[in-house]
């Protein structure tokens, strides 16, 4: 009796720490724009990244990465029009699945890393659409050739980093662009010209 009484005991126990809830996630950001700090950020480039996606062959969408980026934000809540955003890619931190493409996609029949080492971003204005949105208009300079390009972008939260302790603001932005445009022309259109980007941006507090 005594060896049941214990067995039975050990099952609910059991049954009561797999039905517990489990606790809630330590949250460390805000989604709310306002708590956004005015001053001069740097890109944290780690979690940083830029992926293009464009058509291969109409079979599929395939995608890629760059990512090591630079640069600056400057920010102030109460003039969102005012912000200004600079940031470099360096083309040799292409990536793909495919590790033949990436050697590929750094040659001279794509990107052309050797001749245009990097691909810049530099802001002309900045529309604010919403709570936490705006539309960034801006030059985009890739392959050597400089085009104005717009980009969606939404604020994702902000807050101290727990880990480095910096203050951090980070942002998702979308666009299109077509790699014509900038010269980069092989296989078009077996191989879409255009291509639609996808922007995680971070950024740490300098002042």
């Amino acid at each position: 009796m005594k060896t049941m009484m214990i067995a039975g005991s050990a099952a609910m126990l059991l049954l009561g720490l797999v039905s517990a809830s489990p606790a809630p996630a330590q949250q460390v950001s805000s989604a709310d724009p306002a708590i956004v700090q005015a001053g001069t950020y740097k890109v944290e480039p780690y979690h940083t990244q830029v992926s293009f996606t464009l058509s291969h062959f109409g079979f599929s969408h395939f995608s890629g990465f760059f990512s090591g980026a630079s640069g600056t934000l400057q920010i102030d809540p109460a003039r969102p029009a005012a912000t200004k955003l600079d940031v470099t890619l360096p083309i040799q931190s292409v990536t793909t699945t495919v590790p033949k493409l990436n050697e590929e996609l750094k040659g001279g029949q794509w990107f052309d890393a050797a001749q245009f080492p990097t691909a810049t971003f530099t802001s002309t204005s900045i529309t604010p659409t919403g709570k936490g949105s705006a539309t960034i208009t801006g030059n985009l300079t890739l392959h050597g050739v400089t085009r104005p390009v717009t980009l969606t972008a939404h604020f994702v939260g902000g807050g101290v980093n727990p880990i480095d302790k910096a203050y951090t603001i980070g942002f998702d932005a979308t666009g299109t662009i077509r790699r014509s445009d900038f010269g980069v022309k092989a296989y078009v259109p077996l191989v879409g010209d255009e291509v639609e980007l996808t922007i995680a941006g971070a950024f740490e507090k300098q002042n």
